[in-house]
């Protein structure tokens, strides 16, 4: 009498099968008369089957009953109508003890394990999350699995009971309905018909999906493809196939008709619209020969024909070619039309066999022949070819002697062309060594050394930490809408509490660089607030820099790249601390002694920029450092004296101006406020866009000379720029500057003097010269009304089609013009020498080493000490990276950070030169220079040596200086902040650093929790505190 189950809870509510014969031929004969381990059990008359089976329900057990046999009688229960099973019912109590997984997607569908005790017993079991069925699925002896069902109210953590029969059991376990999955991108999106290409899928909330699958619909045909979830944020799939047979002749590119996701019981993924994948067509291949058979030498190549092997895909993704000669891969270079595979050391014949995505082809065999010995009818061959090369050498040599005549009248023609070439070298040479000659005692001579523009410590401060903003909110008063402004400041004077807190300043720094969001651009920006906001506090703000490059140090050597690497660039904040701190602490310096020299090498430059032609398009120019800036070609021009009026007051005596006749007005018009304006900081003169070129002749007629009017040539659709030239001006000619006019027709009728403007745009400029956006070769193309015409003013686009023939021979040797590079470099030798030996010279003028390069490389020095780092050029490789790379570098280049000064493009050409001689002086490796070196490493190749010498006397000599103490320090630290406490406002710049602190909120206070030492000063709630109080204003 077989009976199931054989165990159940002692609640009841177990409904127990029993098979059997003669078990009654009347539900009546038995309806009273089952007991089971002693229980009363119910029979039901839906499960009865005469004579065959009883179903029966059990009542509640006494406690502590265990087990017993099933017993039953028929009809009046006598001993012969009475029987008893031989299986033992056992009652149980199930428990539960944990559920896999504990959290799911709200759309429902994840197959939750729960496992537990006794889970098998009864005959039903029944699940709920909250009040909601989680759907049965199976289950055994330990453990119930079921299928979630959407959830009714959203997102949230709900408790799990399980039921058993009768018997309930309400545990601590809670499952957590969460967000359903998001994709935002899909990299690459395209793959091929055949699919299994690797995709990479980001999103949100991709890692609770228990099988996650892609699917495309096509021609009403499904396809799909597993996934698997890297992280909550990243899922790698493999593309499913567009079609389910291999068509090699299709080439269209197909777009799905369905393209989405499945993920468990999340419907709105399905389908995915922010997507336009693509199938290209499979790649095809052509065999490898006509009989299937390719004979080959040992490591010859292995040429594989095809099409589409390259899908003409936007961005870096490629098919992934494996290539496998018999069961050994090969390297593989692919292009459009073939595959390259260079195949190991192999013989023998051996399967060709080519797989990408789901594809996998074989192209035929390959044959691989050893090299034998030469045969006797090789030999004999070879002999035969080598007796008839000796008699086509007997016939060219005879023939060359007959020719000998013909090429000595040819040799007498290129003789004379040399003979010119030679000469026009010669005179190109001879200018350059007068120029060097004669040009450095002018630039010594004109040079004013008084009135050096620096900048106030604010203004430079902001270009060095903010480059490009101008009005940082930094430098305004905090400003609140509304009535909160009390409150706010209250709580950012307690966010200052939290940064001047070591503790909580290092976590933020640490957890914002662990962000992925948290760009290149943050880590500059945040280090800079960061300084701004302790200024006042530079003793605390040195103490974290050191403790920030002490763990860079360590990190650098941890992730085993090489030592030289450290602090070579800019990013994490510490980096760009480190710079700002150099920047806070060397300004006085600057000031006091290297900004003299710096200011006269950008003089010298400048001046002697402007001594030749400077092309207003290219911003090329005839005297240069930079062969990238150098007019290669000969220009004519003539310098010119103009007497300008004085435009403070006409009744002065006018101001000579040295100027040049190819000069576009514009560029006459700088040079005249340069010299009018010699001692006056740039951002306070006027400026030449504002002012009109009046050439005045006699004392009534005055003619407005402009870059652009109706008077400009056009030729071949080139429009040249008007010069003093074009307008016929003469030497000595008088000119004023006057302010523009709205107008040039608005002079009024009654008066005497006759002003004319011959530009058909009345007085605006359409070109304002200013060469700093000019950086191409490239002629301009401006809005004019021709449409099409492009602008020059010296020199033309030289692969332009329309030039001359005369300009196609300046070019064949434009390389001798390189010469004016030397004559440049020469000139200037003595401004680059004086500011290189102020730099690298421990004894500046009078001047002691600022206190910060010895504080910081000895820092250096400890730290390399500290991690038995013994190599001096890495040393020496760390204190280049940590401040001649660092930060006077980025001074030489850019020296509107100090000065109040305009740099040009063509200044920054040569100044780039000049940097990058900088850095390589800096440099322990050696530079083998030839004749492909570029001309900025071959100019200065002579003078780096030198300066290396210069760089490592100046290293040994700091070295050898004794140690400052951390108490000289301080003070001098103490003495800067309270110098320039009140630069910057603080709680501006607080309010900047908060942005990042709401934006990273979740894993600052995440970080805050798990460090010792910031729990126990309760760090994370004083910043909820600090959200709070911001958030009650925002």
């Amino acid at each position: 009498m077989p009976v199931t189950p054989v165990s159940g809870p002692q609640e009841g509510g177990t409904q127990v099968t029993i098979h059997g014969v003669n078990l009654g031929l009347d539900f009546l004969d038995i309806a009273n008369s089952v007991r089971v381990a002693g229980v009363q059990c119910i029979p039901l008359l839906d499960g009865y089957i005469i004579a065959e089976q009883i179903v029966c329900e059990m009542g509640e057990a006494r406690p502590h009953k265990e087990s017993g046999p099933v017993q039953l009688c028929v009809g009046e229960c006598k001993p012969e109508f009475m029987t008893e099973s031989s299986q033992q019912y056992t009652f149980v109590k199930p428990s539960l003890e944990e559920l896999n997984p504990s959290r799911g997607p709200e759309s429902g569908g994840t197959m939750v394990t729960i496992t537990g005790k006794y889970l098998g017993a009864g005959s039903s079991v029944n699940v709920l999350f909250g009040n909601q069925t989680c759907e049965f699925y199976r289950r055994s002896g330990s453990e119930v699995v079921c299928v979630s069902a959407p959830s009714l109210h959203g997102t949230g953590i709900v408790r799990v009971l399980v039921s058993v029969d009768r018997a309930q059991m309400e545990d601590s376990l809670q499952f957590e309905f969460i967000d359903d999955p998001t994709v935002l991108r899909i990299e690459p999106e395209w793959s091929i018909a055949s699919g299994n290409t690797s995709l990479t899928v980001f999103g949100t909330n991709l890692d609770i999906i228990q099988e996650p699958r892609i699917r495309v619909k096509h021609n009403s045909r499904e396809s799909l493809n597993v996934c698997e979830a890297q992280n909550s944020t990243t899922m790698t799939c493999r593309a499913p196939a567009l079609t389910h047979e291999y068509r090699p002749g299709v080439d269209t590119v197909e777009r799905p008709d369905e393209f989405g996701f499945v993920f468990d019981n999340v419907q709105t993924l399905l389908i995915y619209n922010n997507t336009n994948f693509i199938f290209y067509p499979n790649p095809t291949f052509e065999p490898l020969s006509p009989t299937g058979m390719l004979e080959q030498k040992p490591g010859s190549p292995i040429i594989l024909k095809g099409r589409n092997l390259l899908p003409p895909a936007a961005g870096g993704a490629k098919l992934n070619y494996t290539v496998l000669i018999g069961d050994t891969p090969c390297a593989v270079t692919v292009s459009e039309t073939q595959l390259l595979c260079e195949p190991p050391n192999l013989s023998g014949q051996l399967r060709v066999l080519v797989q990408v995505g789901g594809l996998q082809f074989s192209p035929g065999m390959v044959h691989v022949i050893s090299d034998s010995l030469l045969t006797l009818p090789a030999i004999i061959s070879i002999a035969a070819g080598g007796g008839l090369l000796l008699v086509i050498v007997i016939i060219v040599l005879i023939a060359y002697k007959r020719k000998s005549r013909e090429n000595d009248l040819t040799l007498k023609r290129l003789q004379m062309q040399m003979d010119n070439l030679e000469s026009r070298v010669a005179l190109e040479c001879k200018e350059a060594f007068a120029e060097l000659q004669t040009d450095i005692n002018e630039l010594t001579s004109d040079l004013d050394r008084a009135g050096i523009p620096y900048l106030d410590y604010r203004t430079y401060a902001m270009r060095v930490l903010f480059p490009g903003i101008e009005d940082h909110p930094v430098l305004r008063e905090l400003e609140v809408p509304g009535n909160g402004q009390q409150n706010v400041e209250k709580a950012l004077k307690l966010f200052g509490q939290l940064i001047n807190n070591k503790v909580f300043l290092l976590t933020f720094i640490r957890t914002l660089e662990l962000q992925r969001s948290f760009s290149m651009r943050d880590r500059g920006n945040v280090a800079s607030l960061i300084m701004t906001a302790l200024q006042g506090k530079l003793e605390y703000a040195t103490d974290v820099l050191k403790r920030l490059l002490s763990d860079l140090i360590e990190k650098n050597l941890e992730s085993k790249n090489h030592p030289k690497l450290l602090l070579r660039r800019t990013e994490s904040v510490a980096e760009k601390m480190l710079t700002n701190w150099f920047a806070f602490l060397l300004h006085k310096f600057l000031k006091e002694c290297a900004g003299e020299p710096l200011f006269m090498l950008y003089c010298a430059i400048k001046q002697q920029m402007e001594k030749g032609p400077i092309d207003a398009i290219t911003g090329e120019a005839r005297y240069s450092l930079s062969e990238d800036k150098l007019i290669r070609q000969q220009t004519e021009y003539k310098t010119l004296i103009l007497n300008c009026v004085n435009p403070e007051n006409e009744n002065s005596p006018e101001i000579p101006v040295k100027v040049l006749n190819c000069d576009t007005i514009t560029q006459v018009k700088e040079k005249i406020l340069d010299s009018s304006y010699k001692n006056v900081p740039y951002s306070q003169r006027p400026r030449a866009v504002d002012m009109d070129l009046e050439w005045r002749q006699g004392r009534m007629a005055r003619v407005v000379l402009q870059d652009e009017d109706i008077t400009t040539k056009i030729e071949n659709d080139w429009k040249r720029l008007n010069t003093l030239v074009h307008y016929q001006v003469s030497d000595r000619s008088v000119v004023a500057l006057v302010p523009k006019q709205t107008s040039s027709y608005n002079v009024p009728t009654t008066t005497n003097m006759c002003r004319t403007s011959i530009s058909r745009y009345d007085s605006t400029l359409r070109y304002t010269g200013s060469p700093d956006s000019l950086r191409s070769r490239a002629p301009m193309i401006t809005p004019d009304l021709e449409s099409g015409v492009k602008v020059w003013h010296l020199v033309k686009n030289h692969d332009h089609g329309d030039q001359k023939e005369g300009d196609r021979g300046s070019k064949m040797v434009s390389e001798i013009y390189l010469t004016r590079l030397l004559a440049t470099k020469g000139t200037l030798q003595k401004f680059v020498d004086d500011l290189f030996e102020t730099l690298f010279s421990t004894v500046h003028r009078g001047s002691a080493l600022p206190l910060a390069i010895k504080y910081m490389f000895d820092f250096l020095d400890e730290q390399a000490d500290r991690h038995v780092i013994h190599d001096t050029d890495v040393r020496h490789t760390w204190k280049s990276n940590c401040l001649p790379l660092r930060f006077w570098v980025n001074v030489i280049k850019n020296p509107q950070f100090v000065f109040d000064i305009h740099k040009s493009s063509i200044t920054d050409a040569c100044l780039s030169v000049v940097a990058q001689t900088f850095m390589d002086s800096c440099s322990t490796s050696e530079h083998r220079l030839g004749k492909d070196s570029p001309s900025n490493k071959l100019l200065y190749a002579k003078d780096i040596p030198n300066y290396k010498s210069w760089v490592e006397r100046y290293y040994a000599d700091i070295a050898k200086m004794s140690a400052i103490s951390d108490q000289d320090m301080n003070a001098y630290l103490a003495e800067q902040s309270r110098l320039h406490v009140n630069e910057f406002n603080m709680l501006s710049a607080l309010n900047e650093i908060y942005s990042y602190v709401i934006k990273y909120s979740e894993e600052i206070t995440a970080a805050l929790e798990q460090d010792e030492q910031a729990r126990r000063q309760r760090l994370a709630y004083k910043v909820e505190q600090l959200i709070v109080a911001m958030s009650l204003e925002s």
